[in-house]
Protein backbone atom coordinates (compact mmCIF):
# COMPACT_ATOMS: atom_id res chain seq x y z
CA UNK A 1 0.00 0.00 0.00
CA UNK A 2 2.91 2.37 0.68
CA UNK A 3 4.04 1.82 -2.91
CA UNK A 4 0.51 2.52 -4.14
CA UNK A 5 0.40 5.75 -2.12
CA UNK A 6 3.75 6.83 -3.60
CA UNK A 7 2.44 6.09 -7.11
CA UNK A 8 -0.66 8.21 -6.49
CA UNK A 9 1.44 11.09 -5.15
CA UNK A 10 3.49 11.13 -8.35
CA UNK A 11 0.37 11.91 -10.44
CA UNK A 12 -1.27 14.35 -8.04
CA UNK A 13 -2.36 17.43 -9.94
CA UNK A 14 -2.67 15.65 -13.30
CA UNK A 15 -5.94 13.74 -12.83
CA UNK A 16 -8.59 16.25 -11.70
CA UNK A 17 -11.51 16.01 -11.47
CA UNK A 18 -10.68 12.29 -11.12
CA UNK A 19 -8.85 11.05 -8.01
CA UNK A 20 -5.08 10.41 -8.16
CA UNK A 21 -5.21 6.69 -7.34
CA UNK A 22 -2.28 4.30 -7.06
CA UNK A 23 -2.41 0.53 -7.53
CA UNK A 24 0.03 -2.36 -7.06
CA UNK A 25 -0.64 -5.90 -8.32
CA UNK A 26 0.89 -9.01 -6.73
CA UNK A 27 0.82 -12.46 -8.30
CA UNK A 28 -0.51 -15.54 -6.52
CA UNK A 29 2.87 -16.00 -4.81
CA UNK A 30 2.87 -12.42 -3.49
CA UNK A 31 5.49 -11.08 -5.91
CA UNK A 32 5.02 -7.58 -7.29
CA UNK A 33 4.13 -7.83 -11.00
CA UNK A 34 2.39 -4.55 -11.81
CA UNK A 35 2.19 -0.96 -10.62
CA UNK A 36 0.36 2.10 -11.90
CA UNK A 37 -1.49 5.31 -11.19
CA UNK A 38 -4.44 7.16 -12.68
CA UNK A 39 -3.73 8.86 -15.97
CA UNK A 40 -5.21 12.22 -17.07
CA UNK A 41 -9.01 12.47 -17.51
CA UNK A 42 -10.40 10.17 -20.18
CA UNK A 43 -7.47 7.78 -19.92
CA UNK A 44 -6.90 4.59 -17.92
CA UNK A 45 -7.43 4.39 -14.18
CA UNK A 46 -4.75 3.07 -11.83
CA UNK A 47 -6.08 -0.51 -11.71
CA UNK A 48 -6.14 -0.79 -15.50
CA UNK A 49 -2.56 0.53 -15.80
CA UNK A 50 -1.24 -1.86 -13.14
CA UNK A 51 -3.14 -4.86 -14.53
CA UNK A 52 -1.83 -4.21 -18.03
CA UNK A 53 1.71 -4.31 -16.68
CA UNK A 54 1.00 -7.48 -14.71
CA UNK A 55 -0.56 -9.32 -17.65
CA UNK A 56 -1.50 -12.96 -17.05
CA UNK A 57 0.42 -12.98 -13.76
CA UNK A 58 -2.44 -11.03 -12.13
CA UNK A 59 -4.69 -14.13 -12.25
CA UNK A 60 -5.16 -15.48 -8.75
CA UNK A 61 -3.23 -12.54 -7.32
CA UNK A 62 -3.95 -9.43 -5.25
CA UNK A 63 -4.62 -5.83 -6.26
CA UNK A 64 -3.66 -3.23 -3.64
CA UNK A 65 -5.26 0.13 -4.38
CA UNK A 66 -5.57 3.43 -2.51
CA UNK A 67 -9.28 3.93 -3.32
CA UNK A 68 -12.17 1.48 -3.60
CA UNK A 69 -12.37 0.41 -7.27
CA UNK A 70 -15.08 2.28 -9.16
CA UNK A 71 -18.26 0.50 -10.22
CA UNK A 72 -19.66 2.88 -12.81
CA UNK A 73 -19.14 3.65 -16.48
CA UNK A 74 -17.96 7.22 -17.01
CA UNK A 75 -15.43 8.18 -19.66
CA UNK A 76 -13.82 4.79 -19.00
CA UNK A 77 -15.32 1.39 -18.06
CA UNK A 78 -15.62 0.33 -14.38
CA UNK A 79 -12.39 -0.78 -12.71
CA UNK A 80 -14.39 -3.61 -11.10
CA UNK A 81 -14.86 -5.13 -14.56
CA UNK A 82 -11.12 -4.92 -15.28
CA UNK A 83 -10.24 -6.64 -12.00
CA UNK A 84 -12.74 -9.43 -12.60
CA UNK A 85 -11.55 -9.93 -16.18
CA UNK A 86 -7.96 -10.18 -14.94
CA UNK A 87 -8.96 -12.91 -12.49
CA UNK A 88 -7.60 -11.35 -9.32
CA UNK A 89 -8.55 -13.28 -6.20
CA UNK A 90 -8.17 -10.50 -3.64
CA UNK A 91 -8.48 -6.71 -3.53
CA UNK A 92 -7.14 -4.58 -0.68
CA UNK A 93 -8.11 -0.91 -0.71
CA UNK A 94 -7.47 1.94 1.72
CA UNK A 95 -10.34 4.44 1.42
CA UNK A 96 -13.98 3.81 0.55
CA UNK A 97 -15.28 5.81 -2.41
CA UNK A 98 -17.63 8.56 -1.09
CA UNK A 99 -18.95 9.33 -4.58
CA UNK A 100 -22.39 7.64 -4.77
CA UNK A 101 -22.12 7.33 -8.56
CA UNK A 102 -18.87 5.36 -8.37
CA UNK A 103 -19.27 3.55 -5.03
CA UNK A 104 -20.23 -0.08 -4.61
CA UNK A 105 -17.08 -1.56 -6.06
CA UNK A 106 -16.22 -3.57 -2.97
CA UNK A 107 -19.71 -5.03 -2.78
CA UNK A 108 -19.68 -5.96 -6.48
CA UNK A 109 -16.30 -7.66 -6.12
CA UNK A 110 -17.45 -9.66 -3.10
CA UNK A 111 -20.60 -10.73 -4.96
CA UNK A 112 -18.35 -12.08 -7.71
CA UNK A 113 -16.32 -14.14 -5.24
CA UNK A 114 -13.32 -11.82 -4.81
CA UNK A 115 -11.96 -11.43 -1.26
CA UNK A 116 -12.02 -7.73 -0.33
CA UNK A 117 -10.29 -5.96 2.56
CA UNK A 118 -10.58 -2.26 3.31
CA UNK A 119 -8.98 0.34 5.55
CA UNK A 120 -5.28 -0.50 5.14
CA UNK A 121 -3.29 2.75 5.70
CA UNK A 122 -6.57 4.64 5.26
CA UNK A 123 -5.41 7.57 7.41
CA UNK A 124 -2.20 7.98 5.39
CA UNK A 125 -4.22 8.02 2.17
CA UNK A 126 -6.84 10.43 3.54
CA UNK A 127 -4.13 12.87 4.70
CA UNK A 128 -1.99 12.32 1.63
CA UNK A 129 -2.60 12.41 -2.12
CA UNK A 130 -6.36 11.74 -1.87
CA UNK A 131 -7.04 14.44 0.76
CA UNK A 132 -8.31 17.05 -1.68
CA UNK A 133 -10.31 14.67 -3.86
CA UNK A 134 -12.07 13.01 -0.91
CA UNK A 135 -13.07 16.47 0.34
CA UNK A 136 -14.31 17.42 -3.12
CA UNK A 137 -16.33 14.20 -3.44
CA UNK A 138 -17.98 14.72 -0.03
CA UNK A 139 -18.71 18.45 -0.22
CA UNK A 140 -18.75 19.41 -3.90
CA UNK A 141 -16.20 22.15 -3.08
CA UNK A 142 -12.51 22.30 -3.93
CA UNK A 143 -10.19 21.64 -1.01
CA UNK A 144 -8.42 24.83 0.13
CA UNK A 145 -4.95 24.86 1.66
CA UNK A 146 -3.97 28.28 2.97
CA UNK A 147 -0.21 28.50 2.63
CA UNK A 148 1.71 31.39 4.12
CA UNK A 149 5.20 32.31 5.24
CA UNK A 150 5.65 34.50 8.30
CA UNK A 151 8.15 35.52 10.91
CA UNK A 152 7.98 33.89 14.32
CA UNK A 153 5.91 36.85 15.53
CA UNK A 154 3.35 36.32 12.73
CA UNK A 155 4.34 39.07 10.28
CA UNK A 156 4.16 38.51 6.51
CA UNK A 157 5.68 41.88 5.57
CA UNK A 158 7.67 44.66 7.19
CA UNK A 159 6.25 48.14 7.81
CA UNK A 160 7.65 49.35 4.46
CA UNK A 161 5.77 46.55 2.67
CA UNK A 162 8.81 44.42 1.88
CA UNK A 163 8.31 40.68 2.23
CA UNK A 164 11.11 39.08 0.19
CA UNK A 165 12.38 36.88 1.53
CA UNK A 166 10.79 35.92 4.84
CA UNK A 167 11.09 32.18 4.35
CA UNK A 168 14.22 30.26 3.44
CA UNK A 169 15.31 29.01 0.04
CA UNK A 170 14.40 25.47 1.16
CA UNK A 171 10.83 26.51 1.97
CA UNK A 172 10.45 28.38 -1.30
CA UNK A 173 11.65 25.36 -3.29
CA UNK A 174 9.17 23.15 -1.45
CA UNK A 175 6.32 25.54 -2.23
CA UNK A 176 7.19 25.54 -5.92
CA UNK A 177 7.01 21.74 -5.89
CA UNK A 178 3.64 22.00 -4.13
CA UNK A 179 2.36 24.47 -6.74
CA UNK A 180 3.12 21.91 -9.44
CA UNK A 181 0.82 19.38 -7.73
CA UNK A 182 -2.28 21.53 -7.15
CA UNK A 183 -4.97 22.51 -9.63
CA UNK A 184 -5.13 26.23 -8.87
CA UNK A 185 -3.41 29.04 -6.94
CA UNK A 186 -5.69 31.79 -5.60
CA UNK A 187 -4.62 35.33 -4.69
CA UNK A 188 -6.35 38.67 -4.33
CA UNK A 189 -6.16 41.48 -6.87
CA UNK A 190 -4.43 43.59 -4.21
CA UNK A 191 -1.56 41.12 -4.02
CA UNK A 192 -1.18 41.29 -7.80
CA UNK A 193 -1.09 45.10 -7.72
CA UNK A 194 1.41 45.32 -4.83
CA UNK A 195 3.69 42.31 -5.32
CA UNK A 196 3.20 41.42 -9.01
CA UNK A 197 3.70 37.68 -8.40
CA UNK A 198 4.14 35.23 -11.28
CA UNK A 199 2.28 32.44 -9.44
CA UNK A 200 4.03 29.74 -11.45
CA UNK A 201 5.75 26.56 -10.32
CA UNK A 202 9.48 26.73 -10.89
CA UNK A 203 12.29 24.29 -10.29
CA UNK A 204 13.12 20.67 -11.14
CA UNK A 205 9.72 19.28 -10.12
CA UNK A 206 7.70 21.87 -12.03
CA UNK A 207 6.54 19.82 -15.00
CA UNK A 208 3.10 21.46 -15.12
CA UNK A 209 1.50 24.78 -14.18
CA UNK A 210 -1.67 25.27 -12.11
CA UNK A 211 -4.46 27.65 -13.00
CA UNK A 212 -3.72 31.14 -11.64
CA UNK A 213 -6.82 32.66 -10.05
CA UNK A 214 -7.08 36.34 -9.13
CA UNK A 215 -10.01 37.35 -6.90
CA UNK A 216 -11.32 40.92 -6.83
CA UNK A 217 -13.56 43.39 -8.62
CA UNK A 218 -10.93 45.88 -9.79
CA UNK A 219 -9.00 45.69 -13.04
CA UNK A 220 -5.53 44.18 -13.06
CA UNK A 221 -2.64 46.46 -14.01
CA UNK A 222 -1.47 46.14 -17.63
CA UNK A 223 1.72 44.12 -17.82
CA UNK A 224 1.05 42.18 -14.61
CA UNK A 225 3.00 38.93 -14.58
CA UNK A 226 -0.17 36.89 -14.07
CA UNK A 227 -1.31 38.09 -17.49
CA UNK A 228 1.68 36.56 -19.30
CA UNK A 229 1.53 33.27 -21.17
CA UNK A 230 3.46 31.24 -18.60
CA UNK A 231 0.18 29.72 -17.38
CA UNK A 232 -3.57 30.20 -17.68
CA UNK A 233 -5.12 32.94 -15.51
CA UNK A 234 -8.74 33.42 -14.42
CA UNK A 235 -9.84 36.79 -12.99
CA UNK A 236 -12.95 36.19 -10.86
CA UNK A 237 -14.61 39.52 -10.16
CA UNK A 238 -15.97 38.69 -6.73
CA UNK A 239 -14.77 38.70 -3.14
CA UNK A 240 -17.11 35.93 -2.00
CA UNK A 241 -15.20 32.71 -1.17
CA UNK A 242 -18.23 30.54 -1.94
CA UNK A 243 -18.65 32.16 -5.36
CA UNK A 244 -14.96 31.60 -6.06
CA UNK A 245 -15.10 27.94 -5.06
CA UNK A 246 -18.32 27.33 -7.00
CA UNK A 247 -16.72 28.66 -10.18
CA UNK A 248 -13.57 26.62 -9.62
CA UNK A 249 -15.64 23.47 -9.02
CA UNK A 250 -17.43 24.15 -12.30
CA UNK A 251 -14.02 24.21 -13.98
CA UNK A 252 -13.10 20.83 -12.48
CA UNK A 253 -10.67 22.28 -9.92
CA UNK A 254 -10.26 19.96 -6.92
CA UNK A 255 -7.13 21.13 -5.08
CA UNK A 256 -6.60 24.85 -4.33
CA UNK A 257 -3.60 26.61 -2.84
CA UNK A 258 -4.62 29.92 -1.26
CA UNK A 259 -1.63 32.28 -1.37
CA UNK A 260 -3.35 35.63 -1.00
CA UNK A 261 -2.58 38.28 1.56
CA UNK A 262 -4.10 38.65 5.04
CA UNK A 263 -7.40 40.13 3.81
CA UNK A 264 -8.21 37.30 1.42
CA UNK A 265 -7.05 34.72 3.97
CA UNK A 266 -9.33 36.37 6.52
CA UNK A 267 -12.31 36.20 4.17
CA UNK A 268 -11.81 32.48 3.54
CA UNK A 269 -11.26 31.86 7.25
CA UNK A 270 -14.38 33.81 8.25
CA UNK A 271 -16.39 31.82 5.70
CA UNK A 272 -14.93 28.58 7.13
CA UNK A 273 -13.54 27.67 3.74
CA UNK A 274 -9.96 26.96 4.78
CA UNK A 275 -9.57 23.18 4.96
CA UNK A 276 -5.89 23.07 5.84
CA UNK A 277 -3.25 25.55 6.98
CA UNK A 278 0.35 25.13 5.86
CA UNK A 279 2.57 27.64 7.64
CA UNK A 280 6.29 28.25 7.19
CA UNK A 281 7.59 30.17 10.21
CA UNK A 282 10.99 31.80 9.80
CA UNK A 283 13.24 32.32 12.85
CA UNK A 284 12.96 36.12 12.63
CA UNK A 285 11.18 38.95 14.44
CA UNK A 286 9.80 42.10 12.82
CA UNK A 287 7.80 43.50 15.71
CA UNK A 288 5.47 45.35 13.36
CA UNK A 289 4.14 45.09 9.83
CA UNK A 290 1.35 43.16 8.12
CA UNK A 291 -0.05 40.21 10.09
CA UNK A 292 -0.69 36.86 8.45
CA UNK A 293 -4.45 37.15 8.96
CA UNK A 294 -7.01 39.97 9.14
CA UNK A 295 -10.77 40.17 9.71
CA UNK A 296 -11.40 36.46 10.23
CA UNK A 297 -14.78 37.00 11.87
CA UNK A 298 -13.42 36.62 15.41
CA UNK A 299 -14.22 39.26 18.04
CA UNK A 300 -13.59 37.35 21.28
CA UNK A 301 -11.25 34.58 22.37
CA UNK A 302 -14.11 32.10 22.68
CA UNK A 303 -14.72 32.49 18.94
CA UNK A 304 -11.11 31.73 18.00
CA UNK A 305 -10.74 29.33 15.08
CA UNK A 306 -9.49 26.09 16.60
CA UNK A 307 -6.96 23.99 14.72
CA UNK A 308 -5.66 20.46 15.10
CA UNK A 309 -1.95 20.26 14.35
CA UNK A 310 -1.18 17.33 12.07
CA UNK A 311 2.55 17.75 11.78
CA UNK A 312 5.39 19.99 12.90
CA UNK A 313 8.69 19.61 11.05
CA UNK A 314 11.65 21.58 9.77
CA UNK A 315 12.22 22.89 6.26
CA UNK A 316 15.73 24.23 6.28
CA UNK A 317 15.81 26.78 9.14
CA UNK A 318 12.03 27.28 9.03
CA UNK A 319 9.37 25.51 11.08
CA UNK A 320 6.70 23.90 8.90
CA UNK A 321 3.26 23.41 10.52
CA UNK A 322 0.37 21.54 8.93
CA UNK A 323 -2.97 21.95 10.70
CA UNK A 324 -6.66 21.44 9.98
CA UNK A 325 -9.76 23.06 11.49
CA UNK A 326 -10.90 21.42 14.71
CA UNK A 327 -13.90 19.18 14.38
Amino acid sequence: MARAIAASERVRGTTSPNPPVGCVVLDAAGELVGEGATRPPGQAHAEVVALARAGDRARGGTAVVTLEPCNHHGRTPPCVDALLAAGVARVVHAAADPNPRAAGGAEALRAAGVAVESGLLAEEVARGPLRAWLHFARTGRPHVTWKYAATLDGRVAATDGTSRWISSESSRAEVHALRARVDAIVVGAGTVRVDDPGLTARGPGATRQPLRVVVGTGDLPPGARVLDDAAETAHLRTRDPDAVLAELARRGVVDVLLEGGPTLAGAFTAARRVDRVLAYLAPKFLGDGAPALRDAGVSTITDAVGLVVEQVSMCGPDVRISAVPGR
